[in-house]
């Protein structure tokens, strides 16, 4: 084989003796018995024969090369380690280029132009077999423990994309240049398709369990480029594990697509943990453990690395994607395979999800971030692309279920119906040309089986491409990128317990308890700590710390509530009185999402910056206030919680001139609020009695704030006059029922804070008792300090927004079925705080508990005075005067003396015992009165308060009468018949007349009697005198 190249042949070989070298060199032969053998060369001992016996030259010409080929391919028994069928055609492959350059210098272009066609043949046919022994390995011999050629594939292909900033080097040497790009370019599907199967399978598996620190990017390199050859595009989607049937036990198919599927092992690279199916490195360990002990620069380091890698991932896959979606071969098998990840793992948006049977959180969050970038181009455009978007895809679409999600103001019969009027909608629409087609034809059994499939809504509807994507990317936010803000939100609960608990546990250990079962308390908390603390960074560096992701979120969520406020006629109000259907049948999470994301940004420094929430805002106001578009009431309530949120002093944002200037805002944030403060009592969940609690603080704490805005302020006193029986009166009698049950239950466990203050200051008897008990009695104490903070906070605001409406809004107090209401309440507010048992109230550190005594003192007799100076009928006085429970004259100067002590209001304090004189005076008054009634006989009494009745009314249902005041007073809190709890609303109510003139009568003819007797006494008085003289 030491010929002598072709440049420097000589003349006397001829042309076929030439080829014979150049081709024989390539393929490693020898056709006749070699000087010096080789075991790099074989000899073709039958070949030779063969081409004997057909006359014909013992040289390797064209016409025989693919003989040659697969005689040298097909030698027997090759031993262990020797290269394997692939091997040698990729070096045959780099021979053919190598001598294709060097007979670039022969100067007989005749023979040049012969030796090069000869190469390429071969070449062609180097690359033929290289496709067919790389999707058939067994079609050649092998050597022993040989790997898969698509492993060798592989291997060049990574060499080929890899990167100096890779962490890790490529596995292996590149191919000879030009080799992948023939080899795989230039095929046809069928030959390629074969070879990609198991290709694409060892991709897979090359990111299989592989971290966001991992070394992902080298494969998600490949595959891009992959993708990009179409042939290649085409072998993927048809691969078995495109959407793989794999059942495997324990299982779910949701986690399936995520393990299994050739894109979900690069959809699994994440920075989120996953604890059943771990990758490497852990990113939690390896950038978080032991985060509190670390710089500050140094996590910032670790975010900024782990939002770098995750958005070269996320890229990488859109770009993936794209391509897929732009070939016309392969777009469907793409949004088949998004819809089938979206279906399998339905579950997900429940409140416990399977780790077995759904994907991860990780895949979700990068699959929606990918989605995001894929929506991009109509994000950028939406005002001209929201109408491309029809509704009817939610149920007329053969994807995604949505009918099974809950609606936003429609229950599942509702929505069932409304599909049926689509249906008959499209029967309609085809019903003139089916009538003729019937007149022109004979009308057969199919064709009554096409009407009715088409009244089933199984006709395929031709949806455009943004239409697809913007419903598929509502799923998969929901089921990823919220579903991930919720696992969030839960990780810092969960760790904000932990803590406390271990703070607690150390605070009982340092005060003497020091029980072994203490110390493994610790330990174990102490471990619950750092794992969820890392789990939260790792949630944190992926999802908060990518502000690009959240606006590209919030972009899509606009775009949500533009298509959604489409649907009732745009941004106007008031809204319909008919809540569209196309509304009420969307589902609710739609905008429950959009919700959770804005209350997530606004609580992030800089999250919202640049970004325009006018549409949002207009929204809220919109829909905030009204039960008949959005059922849930936590919904709503997440709505005040986002304006909340943007309260200027809260958020930073320049929202003021948001509140202030934006007509919407000035006609109806105050009267919705009002409307959801009263709304909000009745939620219908289990924990509704202190769901409120939270609900009402956001509420409060933005009407504190709207008090300040002078605009605002008037438009809350117009509502008060305007709702003062309405609305406005259901919202005071609510406020006064949680100021006072939270300011009682504040004051109750101050009680039994000081009982236990008490036990542990006789430090004696305490290091007496058994250590569990001190343990579980300092832990009651830490619970119950975290109690009273909260409720005395809310209550403090309560009696706030008590104090600044009573000054301008006094009317409502002293409504009848009201004023004796709010009497009772300042009056009991007035004993707890001034009576003989004040002083029991006492803490160490009241502050600590926001528990201001001297403040509330203070605003509750400014309350008082407040509504006085609105009393233009006197009816306060007597209302106070007529609270057995809690009024006595010397409340009134004890709480007097106090309030000069601690500094309080001298013209306040001056009027306050100004009321508590006419309160003594009205006090005196209805005993004189009562005197004078006498008995009174029992059907005038009112049956609830055992008080004389006044404006008598009949209950339609129980047939009960009851004083108006009073019926009226239970029904703002209750809309039930106190006697048998049927339905009951004011306007059910019966006046008894007849009954309302006897009791009239009975008043009159009481004290005319008294009048009579008083002045026989008179006259009694005169005549004994006259006697006497």
């Amino acid at each position: 084989m030491a010929s002598p190249s072709p440049a420097s042949a000589r003349p006397q070989r001829s042309p076929d003796e030439v080829e014979d070298i150049i081709l024989r060199k390539i393929l490693l032969v020898f056709l006749t018995p070699p000087a010096n053998p080789s075991p790099a060369v074989a000899y073709l001992e039958l070949t030779a024969a063969e081409l004997l016996s057909e006359s014909r030259p013992l040289l390797a010409l064209r016409d025989a090369a693919e003989r040659l080929l697969i005689d040298r391919l097909s030698l027997p028994d090759p031993p262990a380690g020797s290269p394997t069928p692939f091997a040698f055609l990729v070096s045959a492959f780099r021979r053919a280029a190598d001598e294709a350059r060097k007979i670039s210098t022969i100067s007989d272009a005749d023979l040049q132009a012969r030796l090069a066609a000869s190469i390429a043949h071969l070449r062609a046919l180097i690359l033929s077999y290289s496709r067919i022994v790389a999707g058939n390995p067994d079609t050649f011999p092998t050597p022993p423990g040989a790997q898969h050629p698509a492993a060798d594939l592989l291997v060049f292909l990574l060499a080929e994309a890899a990167d100096p900033l890779d962490p890790t080097p490529a596995p292996g040497a590149p191919p000879p240049p030009g080799f992948i790009d023939e080899f795989l370019g230039g095929a046809d599907y069928d030959s390629i398709e074969p070879a990609m199967g198991e290709l694409y399978e060892l991709l897979r598996q090359s990111v299989d369990k592989v971290s966001a620190l991992g070394d992902f990017q080298r494969p998600l390199r490949v595959l891009r480029r992959l993708v990009d050859i179409p042939n290649c595009a085409k072998a993927l989607v048809n691969h078995p594990k495109w959407i793989p049937k794999n059942q495997i036990m324990l299982i779910g198919e949701g986690r399936v697509m995520e393990l299994y599927s050739v894109l979900g092992a690069f959809f699994h690279v994440s920075a989120i943990r996953d604890r059943e199916f771990a990758s490497k490195p852990d990113v939690g360990q390896q950038c978080f453990s032991e985060a509190s002990s670390r710089r500050p620069a140094d996590l910032l380091s670790s975010f900024t690395t782990i939002k770098t890698v995750m958005n070269g991932l996320y890229d990488g896959l859109k770009d993936v994607l794209l391509i897929l979606l732009k070939n016309l071969d392969t777009r469907e098998k793409v949004l088949e395979y998004i819809a089938e990840v979206i279906n399998k793992n339905a579950s997900r948006s429940g409140m416990q999800v399977d780790p077995l049977k759904c994907a991860s959180s990780g895949m979700f969050v990068n699959l929606s971030a990918v989605m995001l970038r894929l929506c991009e181009p109509f994000l950028d455009n939406m005002e001209s692309k929201k109408d491309k978007i029809d509704v009817k895809y939610l149920f007329c679409n053969n994807r995604i279920d949505f009918k099974d999600l809950t609606a936003i103001n429609a229950s599942s019969e509702e929505v069932s119906s409304w599909i049926e009027s689509i249906n008959n909608e499209h029967a309609q629409n085809n019903a003139s040309g089916e009538a003729r087609f019937v007149e022109s034809q004979e009308a057969t059994s199919s064709g009554k089986n096409s009407t009715a499939s088409q009244l089933r809504c199984s006709k395929k509807e031709n949806f455009s491409f943004i239409c697809e994507c913007f419903f598929m990317t509502s799923r998969v936010l929901n089921l990823g990128l919220m579903k991930a803000i919720s696992d969030y939100k839960h990780i810092s609960q969960q760790l904000a317990r932990f803590e406390d608990d271990l703070e607690s546990n150390r605070a009982v250990r340092d005060q003497g308890g020091g029980s072994l079962q203490l110390e493994q308390d610790i330990t174990r908390l102490e471990k619950f700590v750092e794992i969820l603390s890392q789990d939260k960074f790792c949630y944190e560096a992926q999802i908060l710390r990518d502000g690009v992701f959240l606006q590209r979120a919030l972009s899509f969520y606009r775009l949500m509530i533009l298509w959604s406020v489409n649907l009732v006629g745009g941004f106007k109000m008031p809204l319909p009185s008919q809540c569209p259907k196309e509304f009420a049948c969307i589902p609710e999470h739609f905008l429950d999402d959009a919700m959770d994301l804005l209350v997530l940004t606004s609580r992030i420094p800089k999250a919202l910056e640049s970004f325009v929430l006018d549409d949002f805002l207009s929204f809220i106001i919109m829909f905030m206030g009204s039960t008949s578009y959005i059922k849930n009431p936590y919904l709503r309530a997440k709505m005040v919680e986002v304006l909340n949120c943007w309260m200027p002093q809260r958020s930073g944002l320049n929202s003021t001139a948001s509140f202030e200037g934006h007509q919407l805002c000035l006609d109806y944030l105050v009267r919705n609020l009002l409307n959801l403060y009263v709304d909000i009592e009745f939620t219908g969940s289990h924990t509704q009695f202190f769901d409120k609690f939270n609900i009402r603080h956001n509420i409060a704490e933005l009407l504190e704030y709207l008090w300040d805005v002078p605009s605002h302020r008037n438009a809350w006193r117009q509502i008060a006059k305007e709702e003062e029986k309405g609305v406005y009166l259901n919202f005071l009698n609510f406020l006064i029922n949680d100021s006072i049950y939270l300011l009682d239950e504040s004051l109750n466990k101050i009680l039994e804070l000081k009982e236990i203050e008490a036990e542990m200051a006789n430090t004696v008897e305490w290091e007496r008792r058994p250590a569990q008990e001190t343990e579980e009695r300092l832990r009651v104490f830490h619970q119950w300090e975290n109690i009273v903070r909260f409720d005395m906070r809310l209550a403090n605001e309560d009696v706030g927004m008590l104090a600044f409406t009573s000054e301008q809004i006094p009317a409502p107090f002293l409504l009848p079925e009201m004023v004796e209401r709010v009497a009772s309440m300042l009056n009991y507010f007035l004993l707890q705080l001034a009576g003989p048992q004040r002083k029991s109230l006492t803490v160490k550190d009241p502050e600590k508990y926001e528990f201001k005594p001297k403040q509330l003192l203070k605003q509750i007799a400014t309350i008082y005075v407040h509504i006085s100076r609105g009393d233009k009928e006197s009816v306060f006085p007597a209302a106070i005067s007529k609270d057995g429970r809690a009024y006595n004259d010397q409340l009134f100067a004890s709480a007097a003396n106090i309030l000069w002590k601690i500094g309080g209001d001298p013209k306040i304090i001056q009027e306050f015992m100004q009321l508590a004189g006419r309160a003594k005076a009205a006090a005196s008054e209805a005993m004189d009165a009562e005197a004078i009634l006498g008995d009174i006989p029992d059907e005038f009494l009112d049956p609830i308060q055992y008080t004389l009745m006044k404006d008598p009314v009949t209950l339609p249902s129980s047939k009960v009468t009851v004083d108006r005041p009073v019926i009226i007073r239970h029904l703002l809190s209750d809309s039930s018949d106190p006697f048998n709890r049927s339905h009951l609303t004011q306007d059910m109510l019966i006046a008894n007349t007849e009954l309302k003139l006897q009791i009239e009568e009975f008043v009159r003819s009481q004290q005319s009697r008294k009048r009579s007797a008083a002045v026989s006494e008179i006259g009694e008085a005169d005549g004994a005198d006259d006697m006497a003289e």
